[in-house]
């Protein structure tokens, strides 16, 4: 079969087939990746560059200048920093909740299971909306705190489904184990079930931090206090106004009208690009294994 196989490949049209897949796939890499390169030029590009110059991957003058008003910004660092911690937090959270759902829903013999899979399935297709969402969220005092910006949204059932499915795959006989030592359920969960959960835990830990890092609408509608903006909502009062003067951005340097709109969008998409290298290997892994059994 195998051999067959390599027959058919080096044909000629098999050698057409490569040629025409590798000039399509590079083609579709360079239409995701040169959009980020040319806001990278243009971030540190001269206003008069970017003005003059419809594209570019490189800049013709570098200067630093976008950088230094948003670094300098007391706006944006603040929200740079509350972002980062809203993240953490919510990622934590999420996780913890989920994970402590799907480990119960896991036991086929845990009473009302079918009726609790059933519920969860039908917010998959059905939701709320929005203004009873933010009903519940005025009604729980959690307008103008930062825990209404991953509370709502605290388990996400496709997520619960997944990890669900992972614990199940589980060896069994550990758990017992534990238990015959004197584990309570906690405890088996904390010990056996969790570090065996790595590669899936970690791929919807990257799920929830994306989501958290770059959700703009949770801010937009729950947080009235400018000062607790996060740094998406920083970026869409940079990227909406024409241009931002000194004061507006908490600095003493006059930013640059179109430069520092580039280098918010590069700051703002770094973290979440240094993070995914760490949790790359448990990636496939977690999303292929929590989804083979149901």
């Amino acid at each position: 079969m195998a051999s067959t196989a390599q027959k058919r490949f080096n044909t000629r049209a098999g050698r057409v087939f490569d040629v025409v897949n590798i000039v399509l796939l590079v083609a579709v890499g360079l239409l995701a990746v040169l959009p980020f390169v040319y806001v990278l030029a243009g971030s540190f590009a001269t206003e008069v560059e970017i003005a003059t110059r419809p594209f570019f991957v490189w800049p013709n003058e570098f200067t630093t200048e976008s950088y230094e008003s948003i670094l300098t910004s007391d706006v944006f660092v603040r929200a740079f920093f509350t972002t980062v911690v809203v993240t953490l937090v919510g990622t934590l959270v999420q996780l913890a909740l989920t994970a402590l759902m799907a480990y119960p829903l896991s036991k086929v013999d845990l009473p009302g299971r079918r009726t609790i899979l059933s519920l969860v399935v039908f917010t998959m297709v059905f939701s709320a909306g929005m203004i009873p969402t933010f009903l519940v969220v005025q009604q729980l005092g959690l307008l103008d705190t930062y825990w209404a910006l991953f509370l709502p949204m605290a388990i996400n059932p496709f997520s619960l489904i997944i990890i669900k499915n992972f614990f199940q795959q589980l060896p069994v006989e550990l758990q017992e184990s534990a238990r015959i030592d004197g584990a309570n359920e906690l405890q088996v969960l904390r010990h056996v079930v969790l570090p065996l959960s790595k590669p899936v835990l970690a791929t919807f830990a990257l799920f929830y931090a994306v989501g958290i890092w770059n959700d703009y609408m949770s801010p937009l509608l729950y947080l009235s206090d400018t000062s607790k903006w996060t740094l998406q909502m920083v970026l869409r009062q940079v990227t909406a106004a024409a241009s931002l003067s000194a004061d507006e951005m908490g600095s003493d340097v006059p930013p640059p009208a179109e430069g520092i709109k580039f280098a918010v969008v590069i700051v703002a998409t770094i973290p979440v690009l240094l993070a995914y290298p760490f949790l790359q290997k448990h990636f496939a892994k977690g999303m292929l294994i929590g989804s083979v059994k149901g």
